[in-house]
């Protein structure tokens, strides 16, 4: 500190000394904790969150549960059969036609009907794969921006390839491919979005990017209700929109981390990033200015040689504490994956309109980003992400009261009603504080491990909240048949993670570090004087 003093003494007197600054410094000093030019390029790489939700809740829609069906033959004619599974075939038919939905167009009903549950969980699976694909890469040498573009151009070909499946399985495959495809979209967004802004507004504009997430959600029913007889269609249109966004406005407008340049040796290009967002927010980087880097630092400290062979991920799994802390996110992360996406997949399972339903359970995504936004300014993560756990867990449990049975059969159509507008309403209440815990979880996880392993760690994250999702459209599907033994299952999962997230610590206010053994250093240092400042309160109290 002392030395760095002294070189901003020399720049206001004119002597030419060398400035060596951290990023957190830099932003915080001369760029601006978060500008216009933070402002802009948070939009435009939030942007792509909406695509993310496209292809994740596409199946709402276009593998839906036929909501009717009509008689052809006379044999049907004379029966009073409550559901088809007892006709036979070609006696009746779909009310809203064979290709409104993948269940119609291939009879997944009856004894087929856990077929319907293959191509969502198997897109998990694929996201789940995706998400350690891609955060390697974005640790590696292709970096945050070209791993966005690269998930980007894959969602748009995977997605258009699905909309000719000629099977059940061929679009399970397909489906597949699109959950890999998109898993680089969300956890690559979101650390690329927050590397350049300053610790006061990291937690606020983490959350931007989950209101993008949203505005998708709730624009997919304005898509898929005028492609409602063609579900083929629905697909195609999707399709387009991230190659617009990829060549019109990620690779001309969006820049690439920093901070990742930093760690990879490319600290000039860094700084050029940085001049880039000053000169924009209307200020000016002093010409002395170098970044000060992890690698000469830390490291070098650790080898005692001044080499360092084993890769950070590698020393991640070497340090007791940060695998203790990823454990425990991924076990927190598994019980909120299954429950946010399972309560959206579960929304047919209310007997509502199903557009109508899924416009609500998205306009509650907005208020849920909102409330995670301001309440991520003054609240303690931890304390916000455990309370939004534990409000899911009741209000999914509280639903239960409200469900009713289906048909003895276990028919996915059923003459009895399974909703009720009480329970709308506290599905929708559960679902938003499920969505608020979904999002702080993200921002946690950025906050709790260092930059040279954070696009990682994000995707581990982002693999245990996948893993979860991928068992939940199972429950989904026998929910038709027990809807309350569904909601009790989401709502003990939920309890459950609001429990585990209490054993990680917490990280509001703290710096963002650049190598793990940099933010083992320091927290060391700060648990030392937390506990000496203890120990003087008692002394002082005696």
């Amino acid at each position: 500190m002392d030395e760095e003093k002294q070189q901003l003494v020399g720049e206001k007197n004119g002597v030419g000394s060398k400035l060596q600054l951290t990023v957190d410094e830099v932003v915080e000093e001369y760029v601006g904790s978060f500008g216009f030019s933070q402002l802009v390029q948070v939009i435009l790489v939030s942007l792509a969150r909406i695509f993310d939700s496209h292809c994740t809740l596409v199946t709402i829609f276009t593998d839906a549960q036929p909501q009717s069906w009509r008689c052809i033959g006379r044999e049907c004619g004379r029966t009073t059969a409550a559901s088809v599974c007892g006709l036979k075939p070609g006696t009746w038919e779909w009310s809203g036609g064979s290709t409104s939905s993948t269940i119609a167009e291939w009879g997944l009903v009856c004894d087929r009907r856990f077929l319907a549950a293959l191509p969502t969980s198997v897109y998990f699976l694929g996201s789940l794969i995706g998400s350690a694909v891609f955060g390697r890469l974005a640790d590696g040498r292709l970096g945050r921006k070209r791993a966005v573009l690269a998930s980007c151009l894959l969602t748009a070909a995977t997605i258009f390839l699905t909309s000719f499946s000629p099977n059940i399985w061929i679009y399970s495959l397909l489906r597949f491919s699109n959950g890999f495809s998109r898993a680089g979209i969300g956890i690559c967004c979101l650390v690329l979005s927050t590397e350049t802004i300053g610790r006061k507004w990291r937690g606020q504009v983490g959350q931007v990017g989950f209101f993008f997430f949203a505005a998708g959600f709730l624009s997919i029913p304005l898509i898929a209700y005028p492609t409602r007889t063609c579900w083929r269609t629905l697909y195609r249109i999707i399709s387009i929109l991230p190659l617009v966004y990829s060549i019109f406005i990620l690779m001309p407008f969006v820049a690439e981390s920093p901070r990742w340049l930093l760690v990879r040796g490319r600290s000039e290009e860094a700084l050029d990033v940085l001049r880039r967002y000053a000169r924009i927010n209307g200020r000016e980087l002093p010409p002395n200015l170098s970044l000060l880097e992890p690698s000469s630092t830390n490291e070098k400290m650790v080898s005692g040689k001044g080499e360092n062979k084993a890769s950070p991920i590698e020393r991640l799994w070497n340090t007791r504490w940060a695998v203790r802390r990823m454990t425990m996110v991924m076990l927190t992360g598994f019980g909120i994956g299954f429950v946010y996406y399972g309560v959206q997949l579960n929304v047919e399972n209310l007997n509502f309109n199903l557009y109508f339903t899924v416009a609500i359970n998205a306009m509650m995504e907005i208020p849920a980003v909102f409330i995670g936004s301001v309440m991520l300014a003054f609240t303690n993560r931890r304390l916000l992400f455990s309370a939004s756990a534990f409000l899911t867990g009741i209000s999914c449990i509280l639903c239960m009261i409200f469900s009713r049975t289906g048909d003895k059969n276990g028919s996915e159509i059923s003459s009895q009603k399974r909703g009720s507008l009480p329970q709308l309403m506290i599905e929708a209440v559960g679902f938003m504080a499920a969505s608020t815990a979904f999002d702080v979880l993200y921002i946690y996880c950025v906050e709790l491990f260092p930059t040279n392993v954070r696009n990682f760690c994000v995707s581990m994250l982002r693999q245990s909240l996948m893993l979860g999702a991928s068992i939940s459209p199972l429950l989904v599907v026998f929910g038709r048949s027990s809807p309350s033994l569904c909601f009790l299952v989401f709502g003990v999962l939920s309890i459950i993670s609001g429990f585990l997230s209490l054993w990680l610590p917490e990280t509001r206010n703290s710096p963002l570090y650049e190598t793990l053994e940099q933010q083992e250093e320091q927290e060391m240092l700060e648990s030392e004087f937390s506990d000496i400042g203890m120990e003087m309160g008692k002394n002082l109290q005696m």
